[in-house]
């Protein structure tokens, strides 16, 4: 007995599995358009949401400034170890150091090239002890100069977030983070403790301050003092007071310390003073400078011109005398000494500004160069047409 064939039936085939070769690899195989598209809708909803200028794109024009704008320091070495241009506008600096170091003398010295320049500068002396007369030795305008003595550091700190949010202050002084004493602190009595206090008071302010300083474009300087960590066995037991936040929110931090005593005779006349560029986010951090103080006049400018002239160049000296190259008069003598060359250029200002110019022109930051094309990208000369090997060949 045969069995029975039966027929096979076709069964239809299974559906090959999609592999990747049909899909785009990665994103930059998609419609560009459709990208595009999408793109300027997401933009336009944040803009509706949030208004104008929410968003944007960095390369447009008077989005962002492409050159850093700055306000001198009154030392012109100092202003070569921030980038060129002095302390940035629109950011939060710190200055910092031990007692009598200079800290308050910088900072005159700042409000006195912003007062120059026409801006208006304020100073907060929660310290109390601003000294007018000294103030107008080193060219500040005291009848421009904005003044607050604030009793507890919340009426300081919201005084400076009212002249930053006003757009019309260009230079706003914090003397000093550790007199910022909160109000619950002046309320309380002797031997109150209140830990935390005064580092949650100064990261409240900042984190409210930041974005106002920048978009006011005014510089905010906080002078800090210098305390001692207990316990400390390794390392430097220095720290600023205040708390961490402020080390964070700086774009500049600069410890001034004072190494040394000027002498005219047997009475001292000065300070030799080194400024350490602790954090810098508009240059290279970590360079140092010194100059000198002197009581009456603050930062020695001639004497600074000196001593950067002789390490550029433009200053000669041979034994005790001191020339300067001049390019059309040729070698000009300057004195027997640096008191003496100091004193001579002081007596001939159009001399001493020529040689700043000089220097400042020398550490000039060179331009940027132009990064090089990647690999199998046109270049402009060659988009525009440029001829290139082979059709030189032909």
């Amino acid at each position: 007995m045969k069995k029975s064939s039966r027929s096979k039936t076709s069964r239809p085939a299974a559906p090959k599995k999609r592999t990747g070769a049909g899909l785009p690899r990665d994103r930059s195989q998609q419609d560009g358009a459709q990208r595009d598209k999408a793109l300027t809708a997401a933009m336009d909803e944040i803009e509706r949401s949030y208004g104008k200028g929410s968003i944007m794109r960095l390369g447009e024009e008077n989005v962002l400034a492409t050159e850093m704008r700055g306000i001198s320091t009154g030392s012109i070495a100092l202003d070569g170890a921030l980038g060129g241009k002095g302390l940035p506008r629109g950011r939060v600096v710190e200055i910092y150091g031990p007692e009598s170091s200079g800290k308050t003398t910088l900072t005159l010295h700042v409000v006195g090239s912003a007062q120059k320049a026409g801006g208006i500068c304020a100073f907060v002396d929660a310290e109390h002890a601003l000294d007018p007369s000294y103030a107008r030795k080193l060219g500040v305008n005291l009848d421009d100069l904005l003044v607050s003595q604030p009793d507890t550091g919340e009426q300081a700190l919201e005084i400076v977030e009212t002249l930053v949010r006003s757009n019309a202050v260009d230079v706003v002084v914090i003397d000093s983070v550790a007199a910022l004493v909160p109000r619950a602190e002046i309320e309380g009595e002797m031997g109150d403790s209140f830990v935390g206090l005064h580092a949650r008071l100064m990261s409240q302010a900042l984190r409210k301050l930041t974005s106002a300083i920048a978009k006011s474009d005014c510089l905010v300087i906080f002078i800090n003092q210098i305390r001692e960590k207990i316990g400390v066995m390794f390392g430097s037991p220095e720290t600023t007071t205040g708390g961490r936040a402020l080390k964070f929110y700086s774009s500049v931090r600069l410890d001034i310390r004072r190494i040394g005593q000027l002498k005219d005779a047997d009475q001292v006349v000065g300070n030799r003073t080194k400024v350490t560029v602790v954090k810098n986010k508009m240059a290279p951090p970590f360079r140092k400078v010194e100059f000198d103080i002197l009581f009456n006049c603050g930062i020695s400018r001639e004497g600074e011109l000196l001593d950067m002239g002789l390490s550029e160049g433009s200053v000669l000296r041979s034994g005790t005398w001191y020339s300067l190259k001049h390019p059309t008069e040729g070698e000009i003598r300057l004195g027997q000494g640096q008191e003496r060359a100091r004193r001579f250029l002081i007596d001939n200002p159009e001399l001493a500004d020529e040689l700043e110019r000089t220097l400042r022109a020398a550490m000039a930051p060179a331009p940027a160069e132009e990064p090089a094309p990647a690999r199998g990208e046109k270049t402009s000369e060659s988009a525009a047409g440029a001829p290139t090997e082979t059709a030189n060949k032909a």
